[in-house]
């Protein structure tokens, strides 16, 4: 009888030590956010943009995700012989995304979707505002060192009706 309890015991110890062990390993949601810095190529203007992000990750595979940015470097084009100084006000868009997980640890992505986008141009003491609406597709990857904190490149183009703009972005990224 005590050689039926012991291994029963044994038996317990064996199935409990890795449910243990998984739970001392705080389970991470499928939420996910960025902050980082976007280069904004548009028709021969650079800017510069703080850029983040909030996301959710339905499965290993998709995933949608918000995006907003703000302007934080403005560029100076001559446009007829005059200096204007073009700068981004604010750019707003979602996506939806499909990763493909390359390790535990590493993923790349393609992502698409619309946004909104304000611009603002000054000459001469005069400046005007215009608001573009795009469809907006691109690729990257994505690293979590530690499982929750990494680092995200990726690459988005922008179509507007009349024109384009290409957005190379690097960021940190947090799973929660």
């Amino acid at each position: 009888m005590k050689a039926l309890f012991a291994a029963a015991s044994a038996a317990a110890v064996a199935f409990a030590v890795p449910a243990i062990a998984q739970a001392q390993q705080a389970p991470v949601s499928n939420m996910y956010a960025t902050a980082g810095y976007a280069h904004v190529d548009g028709d021969g203007v650079n800017l510069g943009a703080l850029q983040g992000r909030l996301g959710y990750r339905a499965n290993s595979w998709l995933g949608v995700e918000g995006e907003a940015a703000i302007g934080v470097r403005d560029d100076d084009v001559n446009i007829g012989g005059t200096n204007v100084n073009v700068e981004l006000k604010h750019q707003l868009a979602a996506y939806v995304v499909g990763f493909a997980p390359v390790s535990a640890n590493t993923d790349v992505f393609a992502r698409f979707g619309y946004g909104t986008t304000k611009i603002k141009g000054s000459a001469l003491g005069v400046s005007a505002s215009d608001d573009g609406e795009s469809w907006n597709y691109g690729v990257g990857a994505q690293h979590h060192f530690d499982g929750v904190n990494g680092v995200r490149v990726d690459w988005t183009r922008h179509d507007f009706d009349g024109g384009n703009a290409d957005v190379w972005s690097v960021a940190y990224t947090r799973k929660f």
